[in-house]
């Protein structure tokens, strides 16, 4: 059904497809024993809902609140062009593995904020995280987006929040260039 939903999006002249990880983190067993085998599956299943779009359409992921070392392997065999995380809590620490363990060229897009809050964050303080971020992972493969999907969030909350993250993108894409 996804798979068919997907080729469905792509006829549709949608070339930017995200679809969400296929439970790495909450469907693992308990027993290490069938984590392997677990992991496989899923893999196997995440690819096959996406192997009939061409080349030309970006398959995006996400995943929440997770820690992604032991399952790293597993993310990059998924072979999705874009991961986006659940980051803003976690003060970057979730990001050095992606460093270390994206080999394929992948972007990854760590949440620039917590869209779990009212508060609606500062262009200077997007800016300030997106900074952090590109002190642990290179230019060319992050990507800037909110933590996760806006369904919590007010429209009036979700606005101005979104403005400020485009702000801050704009801002540090023009410093990042003159710096060149």
């Amino acid at each position: 059904a996804i798979k068919d939903e997907l080729e469905d999006l792509e006829k549709a002249g949608i070339n930017v497809i995200q679809i969400d990880e296929a439970a790495l983190r909450e469907g693992l067993p308990l027993r290490k024993s069938e984590h392997s085998f677990y992991l496989k599956w899923a893999v196997h299943s995440f690819r096959i809902t996406n192997c009939g779009v061409k080349d030309t359409t970006q398959i995006h992921t996400h995943m929440c609140y997770s820690n992604f070392n032991d399952i790293i392997h597993s993310i990059i065999d998924m072979d999705a062009d874009v991961i986006t995380i659940e980051n803003s809590r976690s003060d970057e620490k979730l990001l050095s593995v992606f460093r270390e363990g994206v080999k394929y060229g992948a972007g990854i897009g760590p949440g620039v904020y917590d869209i779990h809050s009212p508060r609606i964050p500062s262009t200077e303080e997007i800016a300030d995280r997106i900074n952090k971020m590109l002190a642990v992972l290179e230019t060319n493969i992050l990507w800037v987006n909110p933590d996760c999907g806006l369904k919590t969030r007010k429209y009036e909350e979700v606005k101005p929040a979104l403005n400020n993250m485009v702000a801050a993108a704009k801002q540090l894409r023009t410093k990042l260039a003159s710096a060149k």
